[in-house]
């Protein structure tokens, strides 16, 4: 049986985004050090946005996205925005590991909100996987977390409910690109997003910027992360939501965490512990089964 190149070609970018977003929260460690959780969103923002406006100029797509400036601006803000200054946050003081596991909760927001605001009710299936997913995340905070402050001097527990409301931003945005702007262009939603997040963080970034001049280590890592794992990105995703739905484009988060825990242990000498594995095994199931991409086999959990 052969694949259609269609099908060979969604598949290809949907593995290419989980090597590249598993990179960025190395990126954004690199980067937040010396510039700050704000900066460096706002930063990475606007350098996405002046990578991708050429190219939406040159396609033509320029009027699409005046048509649609303003739900794509507001998905920006949610999509980009917040969820980018929590993570620049949470990375410095939590590992990148442990943060790429709890942004796989990414479709379980997704499936509750669209339960909640679309009235897609969810099979019994999809019930019981919701609450697998968020014990594996009670029982990875549990574990992983405390109230009490780390060398950072922020309690890790602040870091982890930094990456749910992340996730819980990603959830939402997604199911709003769904329900109001389902034909507009990928390019032109990745660009009109990062725009609007850059008009959104540009204030508080001016307010933080930092006292000592950021090297150039962290100012290439800050391109990288704008540039790549953030324009290139947000093309690849917005194409596979077109292609595939937001259901099957947010489990991308599932194969994030597989490359941002190797890029850690190899480049950050971090270390996993194997509750941090076994957590992650029970989110992503419970996740899988949220998502409609794994279903239970008795026949009740289909109604």
């Amino acid at each position: 049986m052969t694949t259609s190149p269609k099908i060979q070609r969604w598949q290809t970018e949907f593995l290419l985004l989980a090597m590249i977003w598993g990179a960025s929260f190395l990126f954004m460690r690199t980067a937040a050090v010396e510039f700050g959780a704000l900066l460096t969103a706002g930063l990475r923002v606007g350098i996405a946005a002046l990578f991708l406006l050429p190219l939406l100029l040159l396609r033509g797509q320029g009027p699409v996205l005046r048509a649609h400036w303003k739900p794509v601006f507001l998905i920006g803000v949610f999509n980009s925005a917040l969820p980018f200054a929590l993570y620049a946050f949470a990375v410095q003081h939590i590992t990148t590991g442990l943060s790429s596991i709890l942004n796989a909760t990414v479709p379980l927001f997704g499936a509750m909100v669209a339960w909640a605001w679309l009235g897609d009710r969810p099979t019994l299936s999809r019930a019981i996987g919701l609450g697998i997913g968020f014990l594996g995340v009670l029982l990875l905070a549990a574990g992983e977390a405390s109230f009490t402050p780390n060398a950072s001097g922020i309690a890790p527990l602040w870091a982890v409910a930094a990456c749910l409301l992340a996730t819980m931003s990603y959830g939402l945005s997604a199911n709003f690109a769904k329900r109001f702007i389902p034909h507009v262009p990928p390019l032109a939603t990745a660009t009109g997003s990062q725009m609007g997040a850059t008009l959104a963080l540009l204030l508080p970034s001016l307010l933080t910027l930092p006292q000592a001049s950021p090297s150039l280590q962290a100012w290439g890592a800050l391109v990288v992360v704008g540039v790549v794992s953030t324009g290139v990105a947000y093309i690849l995703y917005f194409r596979l939501i077109d292609q595939t739905g937001p259901a099957r484009a947010l489990t991308v988060t599932f194969l994030v965490p597989v490359f941002a825990i190797a890029y850690g242990v190899l480049l950050l000498d971090e270390h996993i512990t194997p509750w941090m594995i076994a957590c992650g095994v029970v989110i992503v199931v419970g996740t899988g089964l949220a998502s409609g991409l794994l279903q239970l086999p008795f026949r009740g959990a289909r109604t």
